[in-house]
């Protein structure tokens, strides 16, 4: 197939086109040029939220347009909809990664695809990133139409590439060694989405031709709290311990889940079914496979530490991560937590 990425060269794109490429599929990328590619593809240079930013894909197309296209914008829905409109008749399928932040709050545990959506306008600007979402949805079905236009909600991303930093925040952590705070409990479920995963899915939706919405994180209960940490102690080989705490003394302490501790959220609240314990039968049952916990974690370390343990991380999202200050406190050490956080 020939596919057409706009971007492809950071984590969720990068993962895709190089999916792709392991397919022997024909991949341009389309991006603003401030990172390298992977080697292998065809590459256009443009601004989408320039004026005239379009022009170097408007004058390309390999033979006549491109068999599908995937965009992970994640901001102002109006650039979605300019690029969707421009390759309108060029290219076969639209394939938009959207977000289960499209979904009214607080969203339904196991909620599926018909949950109630927020508001959004396919002609926005930027307003939040729910709303942008639901928007660049728009843009894609109202371009390409509802059968050829793939709306891939993700969940938690995770794997390498990762620019938002939760896993690499945890892997540089436990890294550094020392008594870790550990939020419990252990057997707390997760979900989650390795991007080769993600990647690999929607490849495939695209071969068979699927479009409409679909939830895609990996099954309730994949892995566990536990589980991924005992994986980045494992794939650091750090001299970690793992102190468990219950959810009501870090809460106490005014610790704010999620963002201070990356992808943790207490139990029983409507932000862990929310986020959570998604119905994912549908994604299942056309294919989503999700590779183990062990294999993710330790790939994105083996890519961080190439990096020399400092990864990439995107300027409109926030740091994730604890002050080793109010880790200690928690833990009641009457000295730091060694190291300071990423």
């Amino acid at each position: 197939m020939r596919l057409l990425v706009l971007g492809g060269t950071e984590f969720v794109g990068r993962a895709v086109v190089e999916a792709a490429l392991g397919r022997g599929w024909e991949v341009t990328v389309f991006h603003r040029g401030r990172h390298q590619p992977p080697a292998g593809v065809r590459s256009l240079h443009g601004d989408r939220t320039a004026p005239g930013g379009l022009a170097a894909l408007r004058a390309a197309g390999p033979g006549g347009g491109w068999d599908a296209v995937v965009d992970t914008w994640s901001a102002a829905p109006r650039a979605v909809r300019e690029a969707a409109r421009l390759l309108r008749g060029r290219a076969g399928r639209y394939a938009y990664v959207s977000s289960r932040s499209v979904y009214v709050w607080p969203w339904p545990p196991g909620a599926a695809e018909d949950a109630p959506l927020v508001d959004g306008a396919a002609d926005a600007g930027a307003r939040d990133y729910a709303a942008d979402k639901r928007g660049g949805e728009l843009a894609a079905v109202d371009a390409f139409g509802a059968a050829d236009s793939l709306l891939v909600r993700a969940g938690l991303i995770l794997g390498p590439y990762e620019n938002v930093g939760r896993l690499p925040w945890w892997l540089t952590r436990i890294a550094r060694g020392g008594p870790v705070l550990a939020p419990g409990p252990r057997e707390l479920p997760l979900q989650y989405i390795d991007a080769r995963d993600l990647a690999g899915w929607l490849l495939g939706a695209l071969e068979r031709g699927l479009g409409g919405p679909y939830n895609l994180v990996s099954p309730p209960g994949h892995t566990t709290m536990g589980e991924l940490l005992r994986a980045c102690v494992s794939a650091t080989g750090a001299d970690a311990e793992l102190r468990w705490t219950e959810p009501e003394a870090i809460l106490a302490a005014g610790i704010e889940p999620w963002t201070e501790l990356p992808v943790w959220v207490p139990p029983g609240g409507e932000m862990h079914d929310a986020v959570h314990r998604a119905d994912v039968s549908r994604a299942v049952a056309t294919g989503l496979v999700c590779r183990p916990v062990e294999e993710t974690v330790a790939d994105t370390w083996r890519w961080l530490s190439g990096l020399g343990g400092t990864g990439p991380r995107r300027s409109d999202r926030g740091r994730p991560g604890l002050d080793p200050r109010v880790e200690a406190k928690v833990l009641g050490l009457a000295g730091g937590v060694p190291g300071t956080t990423l």
